[in-house]
């Protein structure tokens, strides 16, 4: 036997695992056991087809201005009634935030700037979870999503009094 096939002591080949040997930490806490295989591939395929159907979207409103008419339609609530809905300011905000403006798109529609840091991060825990193998199960008590109206609502109240106009597109 070469020295290159003995162990430290000379005894034969080591039987220490290498960092990617069988039960490594890394493939225990991550999942990663070298190449993806055509299972996780699958797996992944969801998740990553969201972020490109979203990079496509924001890819569409950051090259085409909404702030500029004619390009996109009317909210059809504030056309009828003049009042502001949640969305409004939506396009205006994705191209503000696409193009590293934060403050701008904050103030074209806050909760939709919000939501965008949101996405990111349910999608990355997402993506983790498929690769894991796991399913994405975000159970949310009944009074969360009350919350998440409420919020809403008053949202589109308060930006719709004088006093909230600082919320208004």
């Amino acid at each position: 036997m070469g020295p290159e096939l003995t162990g430290p002591s000379g005894e034969g080949l080591s039987q220490a695992p290498g960092p990617q040997g069988h039960g490594s930490v890394l493939k225990r806490r991550t999942g990663w056991s070298g190449r993806p295989t055509g299972q996780k591939v699958r797996r992944l395929a969801t998740p990553i087809g969201i972020l490109a159907a979203v990079a496509g979207a924001f890819a569409y409103v950051g090259s085409v201005d909404p702030n500029e008419p004619g390009h996109y339609p009317v909210c059809p609530l504030l056309k009828l009634t003049g009042v502001l809905c949640p969305g409004c300011g939506g396009l205006r905000s994705a191209h503000a935030f696409i193009h590293g403006d934060l403050g701008a798109a904050l103030e074209a529609n806050a909760i939709a700037t919000v939501g965008y840091f949101l996405f990111a991060v349910v999608w990355g825990l997402w993506l983790v979870r498929a690769w894991r193998g796991q399913s994405l199960r975000i159970g949310l008590a009944p009074v969360w999503w009350w919350v998440v109206g409420a919020v809403l609502l008053i949202f589109t109240v308060v930006r719709n009094l004088p006093f909230g106009s600082a919320l208004a597109p």
